[in-house]
């Protein structure tokens, strides 16, 4: 919800993508929201040891975010807990590959639903178990597609493994193709291979 007044933004579904220290007490977060996108924002307070923000601001959690303000960082007024999704290991790793993805890809305040759908998606297929490689290559598919760099075909069947690799491969070559530096997730996702 949308108030013109002091530009406020009220119960915003979003995911926390990082975090950054500000001055002793506060934080720069960066969340990804359904209908307004990318966001940077100020938690004041939030490092304080009684702050409600604390507990609610952790990555990969589904949250209700409030904020208000007109300029390129906004002031976050509420954080609320949306959900839980338990995250470890590898699932972890592929969480953060698809955070970093997310930062570096999409510029500010520019909504992508259906990019955040999928991002949701795979986030609940991490957390449910299933094969990471499926709902990595499905959310890397729909991001380029969202972010107008997709591929004129119809999207494969993602968790078939048989053609995962090559899949992998073609979608990898076309992310590297717009970042202008490699990606640190990636490295570590690739190192965590070879266990």
């Amino acid at each position: 919800m949308t108030s013109r007044r002091g530009h406020r933004i009220q119960d915003a579904a979003g995911y926390m993508l990082h975090a950054t220290d500000w001055k002793e007490t506060s934080l720069i977060v960066q969340a990804f929201t359904r209908d307004h996108g990318n966001v940077a924002m100020v938690a004041k307070g939030a490092k304080r040891p009684y702050s409600v923000l604390r507990p609610v601001l952790a990555a990969f959690q589904p949250l209700s975010l409030s904020w208000s303000g007109g300029g390129e960082v906004k002031t976050l007024m509420r954080a609320d807990c949306a959900g839980v999704r338990p995250l470890g290991g590898k699932a972890l790793m592929s969480a953060w590959y698809m955070n970093e993805l997310l930062l570096r890809l999409l510029p500010r305040e520019d909504p992508h639903p259906v990019l955040y759908d999928a991002y949701d998606a795979a986030l609940e297929q991490l957390a449910g178990g299933s094969r990471a490689a499926g709902a990595l290559r499905r959310f890397e598919w729909t991001l380029l597609n969202e972010a107008g760099y997709g591929l004129d075909e119809a999207p494969p069947d993602f968790d078939d493994p048989s053609i995962e690799p090559a899949l992998r491969t073609s979608l990898r070559q076309r992310l590297d193709e717009l970042l202008t530096r490699p990606l640190q997730t990636r490295r570590v996702l690739m190192a965590l291979q070879r266990f």
